[in-house]
């Protein structure tokens, strides 16, 4: 038997390994048979959306979800190679309290040992589903509803400005919808907070790659290999310049792709590591620094394509008709320069910053200790 029934606090942890071994529908039938919660990786984060989304760990992780990974008891790890982003350079502060059983196909992956003890299984995720899926497990209703309750209480302690964009743009998409992510500040606040309604929706993001300018060539791709339908890209300003001539694609080809801009008007992520570590000396990042930001509205009309900039989020709501009919759009939404990226795990404390109000935290982590000294019911 894999699973360890005395876990009082189990977590399943699912990366996108998962999602190519075809093991997505077994992840939803696992969480709603055995109401684990279940955490994802960046690139995962589709894997687990709807009533079952706490979100996703490691440096720019949900609170909530690395705070739930601090106290779990049991790890039942699939299809995540648990990369330095996931676990940070101090290994012992990855998951201290809990047991790690990890499942990969990859025999190099499971090479490394992210624990002095962890217990390996050299498989296709899928299979590493169904054997679980076979055995006896309790329910953990308790468990994940306190993790639910830690997820609302905190939910308002990192809402950055970008953060409520993709609420936002969340609360207008349809039910399983195909969203493309590029990569930037706007990738993590998709992975942070577009909660996608339904279970089978899909987050095509970059993640570890880096690769700027992925997020509509990735929407071309997946509506024309969805028959023409609808997509849907978020992208930043800096992204979406370097594929920017990729609208003469979708026009020719006739694609219902909605572009969302998020734009600062800043190379937001590159901007925040040349404060951080350079002591704000910025390069080619910012507009004082010799970064620049076309007028997107009257580029997409050159395309043909219809186009309006907001100067609010707020304004979305009076392009639905946009985002819902069959025609290629751009919708260019202007945010503050200022834009933060939180929250951050500083590695060498295992602290997760900024920090936050003590009664709220000591509240959330009061539910996820579930007293500690008590049983499980």
């Amino acid at each position: 038997m894999i699973f360890r029934t005395t876990s009082r606090k189990p977590v399943l942890l699912a990366g996108s390994g998962a999602r190519s071994a075809g093991a997505a529908e077994l992840i939803l039938e696992f969480a709603m048979k055995t109401h684990i919660p279940v955490l994802t990786t960046m690139n995962g984060v589709d894997l687990a959306q709807g009533d079952i989304h706490l979100g996703f760990i490691g440096t720019y992780g949900n609170r909530v979800s690395n705070m739930i990974l601090a106290e779990c008891d049991l790890l039942l790890c699939v299809g995540a190679r648990l990369g330095l982003r996931q676990t940070g350079h101090i290994k012992e502060r990855f998951a201290p309290k809990a047991e790690l059983i990890r499942a990969d196909i990859d025999q190099y992956e499971l090479s490394r040992n992210i624990k002095e003890s962890e217990e390996k299984h050299l498989m296709d995720a899928a299979d590493f589903m169904r054997r679980l899926l076979a055995e006896d497990i309790p329910d953990y209703s308790e468990w994940l509803g306190r993790c639910m309750e830690a997820k609302e209480l905190l939910s308002d302690c990192d809402r950055e400005v970008g953060n409520a964009v993709m609420e936002k743009i969340a609360s207008l998409l349809p039910e399983d919808p195909v969203v493309a992510v590029d990569v930037g500040q706007n990738e993590c606040w998709c992975a942070q907070s577009l909660a996608l309604k339904g279970h089978r929706g899909r987050i095509l993001i970059g993640g570890g790659y880096g690769s700027m300018g992925c997020g509509l060539p990735y929407a071309i791709g997946a509506s024309i290999s969805g028959r023409n339908g609808i997509t849907y890209c978020i992208t930043g300003d800096g992204g979406l310049q370097m594929n920017i001539q990729e609208l003469e694609t979708v026009v020719r080809e006739g694609l219902p792709v909605k572009i969302l801009v998020v734009n600062n008007h800043v190379l937001g992520k590159i901007s925040e590591i040349q404060q951080g570590s350079y002591g704000g000396r910025y390069a080619q990042t910012t507009a004082q620094s010799g970064y620049s930001v076309p007028d997107f509205e009257k580029i997409a009309g050159a395309y043909g394509i219809k186009a309006a900039t907001l100067s609010s989020y707020e304004g979305l709501e009076d392009y639905r008709d946009w985002l819902e009919d069959g025609e290629p759009c751009l919708l260019n939404i202007i945010l503050p320069q200022d834009t933060l990226l939180i929250p951050k795990i500083k590695w060498e404390t295992g602290k997760i910053l900024p920090e936050i109000e003590e009664k709220v935290l000591a509240e959330a982590e009061e539910l996820l200790q579930m007293g500690e000294t008590g049983d499980r019911e």
